[in-house]
């Protein structure tokens, strides 16, 4: 397989670290390029673990390379300080984030694994874009969230896209409507067979206690019901709204391939709960696969040697088990 692209992200954050140390519980058969900067990435705990690795500058990097540390680093970069929000940092950031999606362009990686970023720090960098999923999605020319991409995380046990994502709660729900609904669950069935070469079994939750109680909350149900129908009827194998409080259980037992939650938390809160360090973050609609680890940048352990490495191993072991039959 094609080198695997995995960006170290914020240079203040647990990102380079938790990379590093993953490299040797890693298959060493797997190829991987590392994107960030060495000078930042030499202070971070686990650095020793550099030393494995040929260090390489974007513009020199070919198909031939192996095992690198790609340098995205300027002469100008501020002094590192760990838990800091800094544009420095979130340029960094960015920088690596470009190289490695030319490396995947160019054809030189196949999949990209990334390190978290910090929403503020890529802010002030002159970013316009709040995460990796909308700046991914922008990069590759997707415009609609849930019509055109959207975020799904998997886990041995529970997988469940995302109707909403960074919203206010209120926002979320005044945004629920018939037609996001349908769209989200036609993009699932269209990018599901991508990693898992079958068709899915999705299931989605209401909103209100008790699926609405037959419309004694409001008309919530009436709309997501309409636009499950919607879906169903285009061949979509998708039936709800259930209840949140039983819709992931009956996932777990196998009713559902896919729960579709209704915004951010309700579907993040029982994927984390049960699958906190093997679960993944999958940017649905991509033309490539682009895998991150389930947590931030925990700035208030960064530079401690403290971070569990786990959640980012998982991740790029993920990533190279379906990058290999990953379909375009």
């Amino acid at each position: 397989m094609k080198p695997l692209a995995i960006t170290l992200g914020d240079p203040s954050g647990i990102g380079a670290e938790v990379v590093l140390k993953s490299l040797p519980k890693l298959d060493s058969q797997t190829p991987l390029f590392l994107f960030g900067s060495w000078e930042y990435a030499r202070q971070s705990p686990g650095s020793k673990l550099l030393e494995g690795l040929r260090r390489v500058r974007a513009e020199d990097l070919s198909s031939e390379s192996d095992h690198v540390f790609v340098d995205v680093g300027k002469d100008t970069d501020a002094p590192l300080r760990w838990g800091s929000v800094d544009s420095h940092f979130g340029r960094a950031a960015l920088d690596s984030i470009d190289a490695a999606l030319r490396a995947i362009e160019t054809g030189i990686c196949s999949a990209l694994v990334t390190a978290p970023i910090h929403k503020e720090s890529i802010a002030l960098a002159g970013s316009e874009h709040v995460g990796h999923t909308e700046l991914l999605a922008a990069r590759a020319g997707l415009g609609r969230y849930a019509h055109d991409y959207a975020m799904y995380f998997d886990s041995p046990v529970l997988r469940v896209a995302l109707l909403s994502v960074h919203l206010s709660l209120r926002e979320a729900i005044e945004r629920i409507d018939a037609e996001t609904v349908e769209a989200l669950c036609r993009l699932v069935d269209r990018e599901y067979p991508r990693l898992e070469q079958h068709r899915p079994r999705i299931g989605v939750a209401a909103l209100n206690p008790h699926g609405g109680e037959s419309g004694k909350f409001g008309g919530d149900e009436e709309r997501i019901a309409e636009g499950v129908s919607r879906a169903s009827n285009s061949g979509v194998d998708v039936r709800g709204p259930f209840s949140a409080d039983t819709i992931f259980l009956a996932a777990m037992r196998g009713d559902f391939d896919v729960v579709v939650a209704l915004y951010h938390d309700q579907g993040l809160i029982p994927i984390k709960t049960m699958e906190f360090v093997r679960s993944v973050n999958v940017t649905l609609g991509l033309p490539y696969l682009r895998v991150s680890v389930d947590h931030g940048t925990a700035f208030d352990i960064a530079g401690q040697d403290k971070a569990n490495p786990e959640p980012m191993r998982y991740a790029i072991e993920w990533a190279a088990r379906h990058a290999v039959d990953y379909r375009r």
